[in-house]
């Protein structure tokens, strides 16, 4: 017999506490959730892309263990795209255009020309309104007071009400789905499935449950990274927890700069940052020239390190 002809039996990979979930609604907001609809692969399936072989394999878990660990920490990516899950979102429309800004995920998403819109949007507690902030033209920092944040509420109801009313309106006097959508606001619900492979999946959630990102979406990646991958993949993401979400990145520089720091060599430290432009001073304030490379370095230094916080100046 050709040896072609030789069925190999295989067996599905499976995750049991992934499994346990399937299906199950994560809330998020106040109407949106996310939910599991299949996936593909665990732990054991990226041991196996990396070591092409069939089955459970006789290598002992601490093992795999240190596999995965050493694929990830040198940024071995194809063994992790073996793993794929598709989950189910429903989102508000101003999240979700952040969301599917990550191009390497397959999409399905729910369609206003073809259905009425969702009828629900999200709303913002009297003492959720954020502050723009002053040093992030792209972020909020601090909440508005709750007497201004009551009356901004009442206010969102009320234009949620309005947009909902007009766009009832359209439909019911015959005017098509697709025209009738446009003055909805970006707080209404849309829902979608969501494809994606592991590693694309890990840097969505770098990126989205980073402290910087907008609080919305940083509330779906935390639930889909502690509850769902956690269940999935745990070594995986123990891993990507320990040296990409929590590890720190320095540049060559920076590199330099800490090892004098380490070293208490102040004075070294302070000419790398010189040589890298980060005590440009401002002739009209004698003030240093804001540096966002150099803010960013700091706010690094401060979560791992205690230096003296005057080092720059001394």
């Amino acid at each position: 017999m050709d040896n072609h002809d030789i069925a190999i039996a295989l067996t599905r990979d499976s995750a049991p506490d992934l499994d346990s979930v399937l299906g199950m609604k994560f809330p998020c907001l106040d109407d949106g959730f996310v939910r599991v609809i299949d996936y593909l692969g665990s732990d054991s399936s990226i041991v196996q892309a990396a070591r092409i072989s069939y089955g459970a394999g006789t290598r002992a878990v601490h093992e795999d263990r240190g596999l995965i660990r050493y694929l990830l920490r040198h940024r071995h990516t194809t063994p992790f795209e073996m793993c794929e899950i598709k989950l189910h979102v429903r989102v508000p429309m101003d999240t979700w255009r952040q969301w599917i800004r990550h191009r390497t995920a397959n999409v399905n998403e729910y369609s206003t020309r073809y259905s009425v819109a969702i009828d629900a949007a999200q709303r913002t507690g009297a003492d959720e309104w954020r502050l723009q902030s002053a040093a992030n033209r792209q972020g909020s920092s601090g909440t508005i007071d709750r007497e201004t944040g009551t009356v901004l509420s009442q206010r969102e109801i009320q234009l949620q009400h309005l947009a909902r009313e007009v766009y009832d309106e359209r439909l019911k006097l015959g005017v098509s789905r697709e025209q009738a959508r446009k003055d909805l606001p970006l707080s209404t619900y849309t829902e979608a499935y969501w494809k994606v492979d592991l590693w694309n999946l890990m840097h969505f959630l770098q990126v989205r449950m980073d402290t910087h990102a907008q609080a919305e979406i940083r509330e779906y990646a935390g639930i889909i990274g502690h509850e769902i991958v956690a269940k999935w993949v745990p070594i995986a993401w123990q891993a990507f927890l320990d040296y990409h979400f929590n590890g720190l990145h320095l540049s060559s520089g920076e590199v330099a700069v800490v090892a004098s720091l380490l070293t208490g060599d102040f004075v070294g430290a302070r000419k790398q940052a010189a040589q890298m432009g980060w005590l440009d001073v401002n002739p009209d304030s004698n003030q240093l020239r804001r540096n966002r490379e150099r803010d960013e370095f700091l706010e690094k230094l401060a979560d791992r390190f205690s230096f003296p916080v005057n080092w720059l100046s001394e």
